[in-house]
């Protein structure tokens, strides 16, 4: 027995077009998909009270970059991945030598190239020394002599009589800092995640209507 098989080309064209519909629906809720948990972490970031520029830091691609395909990706990530790895996880923070770790007081100010200062550069910048401090009962302490100017920071005193010369504490010294976890990017992911195949359907479904 011989059978012989006819291909309608009304159902070829009717498999091109779901493959297509297909591939513009996956491609779409992919783009969504990124996009929106883009948003999401910015918006924790920024909720966190941890400044949009580090919320900007937040980046997505998609892929292919043009074209559709039914295996659509979307990539989220930052630029700055440490530091906001660090607050997505409120890791134990130790000193690299062993030491302490010095956290400055307001009277220290900031780091010419931003951020925190560290006691070598107040030193340099300051023309003060700092003295150690120990303290049994709480962090101890690195401290100069000297006046605060107007912004309350520490700097050299003029006066030939020592008014206004005050000891000013620059630095906390800790053995270890536990830096609180203030992001939870996970959850935002998973949440995005499980929306993907309600946007691939729904997308589908927009392209028929």
């Amino acid at each position: 027995m011989r059978l012989k098989l006819d291909i309608d080309p009304d159902i070829v064209a009717m498999m091109a077009a779901e493959v297509a519909a297909g591939e513009r629906a996956v491609t779409a809720a992919m783009r969504e998909a990124g996009t929106g948990l883009k948003s999401a972490w910015r918006l924790q970031i920024t909720g966190a009270g941890l400044g949009t520029r580090l919320a900007n830091s937040i980046r997505s691609q998609n892929f292919p970059r043009s074209g559709e395909s039914l295996d659509a990706a979307a990539l989220v990530w930052s630029k700055a991945p440490v530091i906001v790895g660090a607050h997505d996880t409120g890791p134990l923070i130790r000193s690299k030598d062993g030491f302490w770790l010095a956290i400055p007081l307001p009277a220290a100010g900031k780091s010419l190239r931003g951020g925190r200062i560290t006691p070598g550069e107040w030193e340099r910048r300051r023309g003060l020394r700092l003295r150690f401090v120990y303290r049994r009962t709480g962090p101890s302490l690195l401290v100069t002599e000297g006046r605060l100017n107007t912004k309350g920071q520490a700097v050299v005193s003029r006066s030939k009589t020592g008014r206004g010369k005050v000891t000013a504490p620059i630095f906390l010294l800790v053995p270890q800092v536990k830096l609180p976890k203030r992001l939870d990017l996970a959850r935002d992911a998973d949440r995005t995640l499980n929306s993907v195949p309600g946007l691939i359907v729904a997308n589908w479904v927009e392209g028929r209507l």
